[in-house]
């Protein structure tokens, strides 16, 4: 299966895919640039929107704005056709020391908003990030759901919203975890090994969960995305043309598409000139509508 060049993006860390049905449209984010892009799937057309802080996840919201984890808490985004951005402050954070970002997040079935925070300096290997839930309405500064962490990514919700997967991309972590999730008040509990990443190729960056059920990982730093059965298995693994996929994405009009975002490092280039682009997999299954943010 050959891997489709939809865009030359050259973000520095593309991440965070999110397709818009009413739009027919990929919005993600470049997370160091500060920008969140929009590709529509009619003209093929990029357009960007510059935020204040690093943009690291986003998903839609009921009331057609946008929540995205950014530096210091969760904001509401607007972007405009003439290329203006609003944004507001929904919820602030105290981060465990300086230089903290969020990192990877998304809604659960129910519309509620959960991103993960890291520190930027992946060397230190610090686990002092945290997994944060917002409710709509919720007041005062964010609270911690989950800690310990040290780059939290893969987060996804099984179909019926009953199992929520999290992973640990820092080289010495590399695990991804099950948890049986309350859907009424939006607990996770019961974690469990899901998958050992370290017997597997690349480091387990951003995810998606398909119909069946199925949980898709981008393999970063090995140029795949796979995809394991409900039960841990590895059922597949397709191949990207660069080494850092970051994060992938079900969309397309019939939700047969799987986007995938990707990391241009610095440095020669020549054996991946396209890393930083954005790609379209045809992978023979469906994804499901990502929920909306219920504000």
């Amino acid at each position: 299966m050959t891997a489709e060049l939809i865009l030359d993006a050259r973000n520095a860390t593309g991440e965070s895919p999110v397709w818009s049905s009413a739009q027919q449209a990929l919005y993600w984010v470049d997370i160091p640039a500060k920008r969140l892009h929009r590709w529509s799937l009619a003209d093929g057309k990029n357009q960007s929107w510059q935020a204040s802080q690093m943009l690291a996840c986003i998903a839609q919201a009921e009331n057609g704005s946008w929540i995205a984890g950014m530096e210091n808490g969760l904001f509401a985004i607007t972007p405009h056709a003439d290329g203006s951005l609003d944004s507001r402050l929904l919820a602030s954070v105290t981060h465990a020391l300086p230089e903290m970002r969020f990192n990877d997040g998304r809604c659960d079935r129910q519309g509620r908003f959960w991103a993960g925070t890291m520190l930027m300096n992946m060397a230190a290997g610090a686990p002092v990030g945290a997994m944060y839930r917002y409710d709509a309405g919720q007041e005062g500064p964010l609270k911690a759901q989950l800690e310990g962490l040290t780059v939290p990514n893969g987060l996804a919700f099984s179909p019926d919203g009953k199992t929520m997967y999290l992973s640990d991309s820092h080289p010495d972590v590399q695990k991804i975890w099950a948890f049986d999730y309350d859907t009424d008040t939006g607990t996770p509990h019961g974690r469990r090994l899901f998958v050992d990443m370290t017997e597997h190729a690349g480091r387990p960056d951003g995810a998606a969960v398909d119909a069946d059920g199925c949980y898709w990982i981008c393999g970063n730093d090995a140029g795949l995305v796979h995809r394991f059965t409900p039960d841990g298995k590895l059922d597949r693994s397709l191949a990207v043309p660069v080494k850092k996929p970051a994060m992938c994405a079900f969309g397309g009009a019939d939700l047969d598409t799987l986007f995938v975002t990707s990391i241009r490092p610095a440095g020669n280039l020549s054996d991946q000139p396209l890393a930083g682009g954005v790609f379209a997999l045809r992978p023979g299954v469906k994804g499901l509508t990502e929920p909306a943010f219920n504000n």
